[in-house]
């Protein structure tokens, strides 16, 4: 196939996760390749999210690879709608990102059908009743891709490990680095060679914190010419790690003396293990009360089975946990929730309880049944353990909006409301400014992955300390090299 490449020029393009954390996507063209970096699920409204995701700002047939680098949706999810609109290449990850995908694309695929499906089922019952409401339009699109679909892309993935340096095209040669950020997750270095001269370009998106309780702390990269960064947090700071547990504590045992539910919306992969391993050390040290506790996501026993087949890639303090076959992630009060018969069960059960359920950022899932029937009632929490993108039901809730809406219906949000940014997997403010001097790239940052003011925050800090750095918008591209 004919390449229209300008010859002897590099170039970045930001297809997505620029001024918004969902539908990260970026392309870097070489004289004779294109590689896709990430390939993520745009979050929004049910047409904005058709039409973000099927809307392609280059050749799909024209992609020469695919890397990865972990399995948040926000960042692999839209790989099965790539194929289906006819990307051929292979995509490359690590062999826990690959994993973790089987399971991930798969639910993201249910998710869509079910949603689907229900808002059809609504839809066809008020026209039967001649019941008029307001509220979103039912997508005529069906969902993005189904179960079946996402499963058989799972074939184009090709894992490779941490540090090892594999030639994806002609003139790019990939390197995956620990980012510590989920299981598996990289910070990556793409070589390109170009005649006598080499164009190192960093990728940290996304980057984990130090001293997390499941992982390893991020690598640095080296001798850069570019890094780029994300900016979730780039305005914000974290509080110490240690003190999500407290505020968990105290949350939990709030709403227990009120005989309310918790419910925490979580995603599935990581945070999920990271509040359940919390809560375990809670309850063995006995200061929260021993309630029922459900992890109401099908992915969650699925994904622990993932972590013990990938424990090479966890701290080694959980490693040898898992290794004694002492699991921190069961234990007698915990019951994972599969069926949706069990799952609806829970909302006619009045015992306090604990109720961990997908998405993480109320868009999609059960947790949405959770929410509608009981974010009315002021005995009940609910506790936020995520980042929330902006316009996601999330986000109105932690903004404590009095009226929010469920499936297009209107409840009052009368529930306690709980934040506990703490428990994030993302570096903060200082600690991206950290990575960024320590990893000293000669020519510039890219400051991608970040709602506006969060960017511009960072690109303030890094500006003012001497750093070059760029905020770009969505298909903007950028000159890397030219000779």
């Amino acid at each position: 196939m004919k390449k229209n490449y300008h010859k002897n020029v590099v170039k970045i393009k930001f297809l997505g996760g620029v001024g918004t954390v969902t539908g990260s996507s970026h392309l870097l063209m070489t004289p004779k390749s294109q590689v896709l970096i990430d390939a993520g699920l745009f979050y929004g409204h049910r047409e904005e999210f058709y039409r973000a995701n099927t809307t392609f700002a280059y050749t799909l047939q024209r992609i020469n690879a695919l890397v990865l680098s972990h399995a948040h949706i926000d960042h692999s999810g839209n790989i099965p709608t790539l194929l289906k609109h006819g990307l051929r290449c292979k995509i490359y990850t690590t062999s826990a990102t690959r994993d973790l995908c089987k399971l991930m694309l798969p639910d993201s695929g249910k998710v869509q059908e079910e949603d689907f499906k229900y808002l059809k089922k609504i839809s066809n019952r008020d026209r039967r009743s001649g019941r008029r409401r307001r509220h979103e339009p039912l997508s005529v699109h069906g969902p993005l891709y189904t179960q079946g679909e996402a499963l058989r892309s799972i074939s184009r993935f090709r894992p490779l490990s941490y540090g090892q340096k594999f030639r994806l095209t002609n003139d790019v040669v990939l390197t995956f680095f620990d980012a510590g950020h989920i299981l598996g997750a990289s910070v990556v270095v793409l070589d390109v060679q170009m005649d006598r001269n080499l164009l190192r370009l960093g990728y940290a998106v996304d980057l984990g914190r130090k001293d997390l309780p499941l992982l390893n702390n991020p690598t640095i990269l080296r001798d850069l010419d570019y890094l780029i960064l994300e900016s979730t947090y780039g305005g914000r700071m974290h509080s110490p790690i240690s003190e999500a547990k407290e505020k968990l504590r105290e949350a939990i045992n709030r709403t227990v003396a009120r005989n309310g539910k918790i419910i925490i919306p979580s995603f599935a992969l990581e945070r999920t293990q990271e509040v359940i391993y919390f809560i375990n050390e809670l309850l063995k040290e006995g200061t929260i009360p021993q309630v029922p506790i459900y992890v109401d996501s099908p992915l969650a026993t699925k994904i622990t089975e993932v972590f013990r087949n990938n424990i090479h890639y966890m701290h080694r303090d959980v490693r040898e946990l898992v290794q004694k076959d002492s699991s921190p992630f069961d234990f007698l009060n915990l019951t994972y929730v599969r069926d949706q018969l069990e799952s609806k069960s829970l909302n006619n059960d009045k015992r306090p309880m604990i109720i961990i359920a997908g998405s993480g950022m109320c868009e999609a899932g059960r947790v949405l049944h959770h929410l509608k029937n009981n974010i009315t009632e002021s005995r009940n929490t609910v506790l936020v353990v995520g980042y929330m993108a902006k316009d996601t039901l999330g986000k109105k809730i932690v903004d404590k909006q009095k009226i929010v809406k469920i499936y297009g219906l209107e409840y009052e949000l009368n529930a306690e409301v709980v934040v506990i940014n703490a428990l994030s997997g993302h570096a903060d403010k200082n600690d991206l400014v950290e990575y960024v001097k320590e990893c000293a790239p000669k020519k510039g940052v890219f400051l991608v992955h970040g709602d506006e003011d969060q960017t511009r925050s960072l690109y303030e800090t890094l500006n003012s300390s001497g750093i070059s750095c760029l905020m770009p918008a969505k298909n903007d591209e950028a000159l890397l090299f030219e000779k």
